[in-house]
C-alpha cells in the first residue's frame, strides 16, 4: 500500500468513526440496545467488538472502569481516534512519512506468528467475555 492511499483510507475511516461516535452519543440514551452489528443482529450473539461504541462513549464521559468492563477494545479505538488525526496532520503538514513507516513496522510485526497468535487469543477471550456478559 502506498503512503497516499493509506493516508486517504485513514482519513476516511477517522471521519466515519467520528461521525458514528457523535451520532451514537446523541442517540444512545434513547435506545441502549441499539446495535448495527450484523453478527449480533443475525445470530443474536455478540461479536468481539460488541460494546466498543458504548465503551468509547463511557471513556468520553470519564467513566473509565465502565468502559473497560463494556469492552477493552474501546480504549484502542479511543487511542486511534485521538492520536491518528494528529499524526496524520503532522505528516501532511511537514511532508513526513512517519505514520506510514510505523504502519509498515506494525504490519511486519503482525506477521510474526507468536504475535498474531497472542492477538487472536486475546480477541477470542474478549469475544467469550462479551457473550458471557450478554452484550
Amino acid at each position: 500500500m502506498t503512503r497516499n492511499r493509506l493516508y486517504l483510507i485513514l482519513a476516511a475511516v477517522l471521519t466515519i468513526g467520528y461521525c458514528y461516535t457523535a451520532w451514537s452519543i446523541l442517540h444512545i440514551h434513547q435506545n441502549n440496545n441499539l446495535t448495527f452489528c450484523p453478527v449480533k443482529n443475525i445470530t443474536g450473539i455478540a461479536c468481539p467488538s460488541c460494546g466498543s461504541t458504548r465503551s468509547l462513549i463511557e471513556i468520553s464521559r470519564g467513566n473509565f472502569t465502565d468502559a473497560l468492563l463494556l469492552n477493552p477494545f474501546g480504549y484502542i479505538i479511543a487511542a486511534g481516534l485521538l492520536a491518528l488525526p494528529l499524526w496524520l496532520l503532522y505528516d501532511i503538514l511537514f511532508k513526513k512519512d512517519s505514520l506510514y513507516k510505523s504502519y509498515l513496522k506494525f504490519e511486519k510485526t503482525l506477521r510474526i506468528k507468536w504475535v498474531a497468535i497472542i492477538l487472536i487469543l486475546l480477541t477470542i477471550a474478549n469475544w467469550g467475555w462479551n457473550i458471557c456478559k450478554g452484550l
